[in-house]
């Protein structure tokens, strides 16, 4: 069956006038997801108007400020250029990888709902707290589910049967599932899974749905900068 992609974008109107100017500096970087990629200009005219100095870039994604759950380029493409960084979306997936990622502090402006919010390094502290308990959950497993996706760009089977390998020589139980679309519902017909090791687009462990498991890139981080594993 051949997929065809249209993407959609946001069209209503957008009030300005919430974005709360006074806490945003003078530099910002402009991020956002697909659905608002039209309103970018119109908010960059807007603080320039106001005395700020908005900037926008990409390096992987073809549209400028795009992000993307595993790709924050459009954040390192202008983070030498702004002190922080101004996500135009809804939701905090998207701005937490670009917190995690620059250790600035993210505003968001939902232009849905007018909603005007800051994402801190507070925040910030909380996710790695949350990703340290995650790490003592699965230093306790004896048996641990390697999530593989078939999707282009996201297939890591190879690294997955090393992980398998590792898990095994450290006498744990390891179990690889090959997917194309990952359901939370589908992950409980295997009640014998203490822990899940995601090797699929990164940050999948992020969804709240998803319990008891950590991305590939966090398990290396955490065990080489938080906690010390020989």
């Amino acid at each position: 069956m051949r997929a065809v992609f249209i993407p959609t974008q946001y069209i209503g109107k957008v009030d300005f006038s919430k974005i709360k100017l006074e806490k945003l500096p003078e530099s910002i970087g402009i991020i956002t997801t697909a659905q608002f990629q039209k309103k970018t200009e119109e908010i960059m005219d807007y603080l320039k108007k106001h005395g700020k100095k908005p900037f926008i870039g990409a390096i992987k994604q073809r549209n400028p400020g795009q992000l993307l759950g595993c790709d924050q380029g459009a954040a390192d493409a202008v983070d030498k250029n702004v002190d922080a960084f101004l996500y135009i979306g809804s939701g905090d997936f998207h701005p937490l990888g670009v917190a995690m990622k620059t250790k600035k502090n993210v505003f968001l402006f939902n232009p849905v709902s007018s909603i005007f919010s800051q994402f801190d390094s507070e925040e910030i502290q909380k996710y790695h707290k949350k990703k340290k308990v995650m790490l003592t959950k699965y230093l306790t497993a004896q048996s641990i589910g390697i999530l593989v996706s078939v999707k282009p760009g996201q297939y890591s089977y190879l690294q997955a049967k090393k992980i398998k390998q590792n898990l095994e020589n450290e006498g744990k139980k390891a179990y690889i599932f090959v997917f194309d679309e990952l359901h939370s519902y589908e992950m409980e017909n295997f009640p014998f899974i203490e822990f899940w090791i995601n090797t699929a687009c990164p940050r999948i462990a992020d969804d709240k749905d998803k319990r008891n498991m950590l991305d590939m890139a966090d398990l290396d981080f955490l065990q080489k900068d938080l906690i010390k594993i020989k």
